[in-house]
């Protein structure tokens, strides 16, 4: 059975090839600075939220627009209330917001909400009134100068904004401050590396936007697959678009607190990546083998990992009945898989420890559970193994997640 061993030494090998270089992102924050921008020129912006029974929250990311320092005759809020059987129409109405009431139990998920939003926008407006469209759920809240931090960036010439994620429930449990300390990270060690070395970015879920000739050529919105973040920026970078990234555009929102949730949510995002995989792979290889490090990037996001993982995992467990069958000391096996393990919760850790580190003004918690959740932010992100492998072969489909943590800006900036 040693040659187990060597087999998990390979797969850790390829492991180490294939991401290292996310390790060496974490300098590149520390070493290059962002170039600065004027103020540039104000541009109209239509808001787009999607909101599924979202009444508990709505009014504090429609307030939360409304205080923003750019000027509010630039701005346009409009949402859809998907399939609701709450309030939240009327919600959004009494705080100034188009709305617009949309049932449909076939075409169900956010991708088929904002393909109807941007056809009733469209029609009202055309496709020149707008500058540029920004992308919101309905439990974010934005800090006061957002919208104005990514019309400065917006104004250095990029057709597609991403920005910075964070968490407006992070010490609620070890589950919610999973999410959060992953979004800080994806934030300052995954997109502003990227785009510092002019690379593409990635757009996670909300707390982005698109150019009116984005909007042009896509005439709607035609991602509908479980991930259609990943779907919408893999496209694009296929596209040769680069998507940027605004450090200083903050938005906060809710994250799931029990594990149940997560475990629901993240199989959808792991069914959702390969679903991107599948419609998608081809033409990442292609643009890797055409020099592209954007599309190595994106590769790198929805391929290896969740093979190599599967392969240590069946490997192993195929080489540890055969021994049990055969009688043969199946130990090493154990040893070894225990080994993989632990150099998974030492590289999640280190990376959860620095980002705690380096974030620690920006996470809204106690010390006590800022230093907690760093050591249980490892066992998080590992639980994606099991939750990978089931949604591997589950039917799995698009669910609303329920959001409840009513909290304005100051509340959220009020947790020390």
């Amino acid at each position: 059975m040693h040659y187990i061993s060597a087999i998990n030494s390979f797969i850790g090998i390829a492991f180490t090839i294939c991401y290292f270089y996310q390790i060496l992102y974490i300098f590149v924050p520390f070493l290059k600075k962002d170039r600065s921008r004027g103020a540039g020129r104000r541009h109209r912006f239509a808001i787009l939220v999607s909101a599924r029974n979202e009444a508990s929250v709505i009014a504090n990311l429609l307030n939360s627009i409304k205080e923003q320092t750019y000027p509010e005759e630039l701005l346009e809020v409009f949402v859809v209330a998907d399939n609701c059987t709450d309030n939240t129409a009327d919600i959004a109405a009494s705080c100034g917001a188009h709305v617009f009431k949309r049932f449909d139990n076939v075409k169900i998920g956010k991708g088929y909400a904002l393909n109807y939003l941007l056809g009733e926008i469209f029609s009202k407006y055309g496709k020149n009134y707008f500058d540029g469209y920004m992308v919101f759920d309905a439990d974010n809240v934005l800090d006061s100068k957002y919208i104005d931090e990514m019309n400065r960036t917006f104004s250095s010439g990029y057709e597609i904004l991403t920005s910075y994620r964070n968490s407006k429930n992070y010490g609620d449990s070890w589950v919610s401050a999973g999410y959060g300390l992953w979004f800080l990270r994806e934030s300052k060690y995954l997109n502003y590396p990227r785009m510092l070395l002019g690379s593409s970015c990635a757009v996670s879920g909300t707390g982005f936007m698109f150019s009116k000739k984005v909007a042009q050529e896509l005439d709607g919105w035609w991602y509908y697959l479980l991930t259609e973040d990943i779907e919408f920026s893999i496209d694009h970078i296929l596209k040769g678009y680069q998507i940027g990234f605004c450090k200083d555009a903050i938005f906060f929102d809710e994250q799931p607190t029990k594990f149940d949730q997560s475990v629901r949510q993240r199989m959808r995002w792991a069914k959702g990546y390969f679903q991107v995989l599948c419609h998608y792979g081809v033409d990442l290889i292609k643009g890797v083998s055409k020099g592209s490090f954007a599309c190595f990037d994106m590769t790198m996001n929805i391929m290896p990992a969740m093979f190599l993982t599967l392969a240590l995992i069946v490997i192993n467990t195929t080489a540890a009945i055969t021994g049990f069958v055969m009688d043969i000391d199946i130990s090493p096996i154990f040893s070894g898989l225990f080994e993989s393990l632990g150099n998974m919760y030492a590289t999640m850790l280190m990376i959860g420890t620095i980002t705690t580190i380096t974030e620690w003004k920006n996470i809204y918690a106690t010390p006590f559970k800022k230093v907690l959740y760093a050591f249980t932010f490892p066992v998080f992100m590992m639980s994606y193994i099991p939750v990978t492998i089931v949604a591997l072969f589950k039917k799995v489909e698009w669910k609303p997640i329920v959001h409840s943590r009513s909290k304005s800006l100051a509340d959220i900036k009020s947790v020390n």
